[in-house]
């Protein structure tokens, strides 16, 4: 299925009702506001085409009126990335990451201009991560796993030189992920969006410092392994996420996902990992603050 495609169905069904507020205000580490509100303009259509702020304005505010009052929008590619890095200009409560997507990349679009221009945006003030980024050996066939990892390796080096966090897409590519790492050396923050591993590979990421983000799945019932590996995550290498409009948790799996739906996944992370619930939106702010620096309010 295509990115596309994908979005079209998980944009399918009717909306989830708001879940009950937190206690104590939390965050969505990663979201894809173009999606959850329209569709991405098709490759090629340039910067026309994208939702506009009234829209995005909505779910903004009913995500801080739930308690997730702080986002990170993600690019996936240079139009995605620049309507990110402009979306977060024009909303305190938002800032933006800009990357070539590793299934873009595997198509060939991560090319020295697109690079180019993911190292321009990255220099602006709302800009505070390069993600995603990664590599996918699920969607992405092995005549483009050379492209990706050559893609990842230069994101890399931007995430350094820009001091910026990275956000990592790690699909089916674990061991893989980790030796570009070592080989490159991985930026100050780093952090797994959308945790898939296991127990041992949580804890070789956590021995490593890294920042593990996990999303609707956590809620699954056949993500055990999942719950596992954030039990023995520590507070501070913890974040929480909705990768909307994709991953939604249940009890609404397989309808829309939104920021306002994140509740759900910081109640399963809070049974998972024992800590209480209003601590748990402390630690999770906490560690978004120092990942991503201040939101700005």
């Amino acid at each position: 299925m295509s990115r596309s495609s994908a979005s079209r169905a998980n944009r399918r069904g009717e909306l989830p009702p708001d879940p009950e507020p937190l206690p104590s205000p939390a965050l969505d580490s990663h979201t894809h506001l173009d999606i959850v509100v329209g569709e991405r303009p098709a490759h090629g259509a340039g910067d026309e085409g994208w939702p506009d702020d009234e829209a995005v304005g909505a779910e903004i505010a009913a995500a801080a009126a739930v308690g997730i009052p702080r986002l990170v929008q993600v690019g996936v590619d240079v139009p995605s990335s620049r309507w990110s890095a402009g979306l977060a200009d024009r909303h305190p409560q938002v800032l933006a990451a800009v990357a070539i997507h590793p299934n873009e990349a595997g198509d060939g679009r991560a090319d020295d201009d697109a690079l180019a221009e993911i190292d321009r945006l990255a220099a602006l003030p709302r800009v505070r991560a390069i993600g995603e980024t990664g590599l996918d050996r699920f969607r992405t066939g092995p005549e483009g796993w050379a492209a990706q990892e050559a893609s990842f390796r230069a994101h890399i080096r931007i995430a350094k030189e820009h001091g910026l966090a990275l956000v990592i897409h790690d699909r089916d590519a674990h061991e893989e992920i980790l030796a570009v790492l070592e080989d490159e050396g991985a930026p100050e923050h780093t952090v797994f969006h959308c945790f898939s591993g296991d127990v041992a590979f949580a804890k070789a990421c956590v021995e490593r410092g890294y920042v593990l983000s996990f999303a609707g799945t956590l809620t699954f019932a056949n993500a055990g392994y999942l719950r596992e590996a954030a039990a023995l995550t520590p507070a501070d290498q913890l974040l929480v996420e909705t990768d909307a409009p994709f991953l939604t948790p249940v009890p609404y799996r397989g309808r829309p996902n939104a920021s306002r739906l994140v509740p759900h996944t910081v109640r399963a992370l809070a049974e998972a990992t024992g800590i209480e619930l209003a601590p748990l939106c402390e630690a999770l702010t906490s560690t978004a603050l120092r990942v991503f620096g201040t939101w700005g309010e």
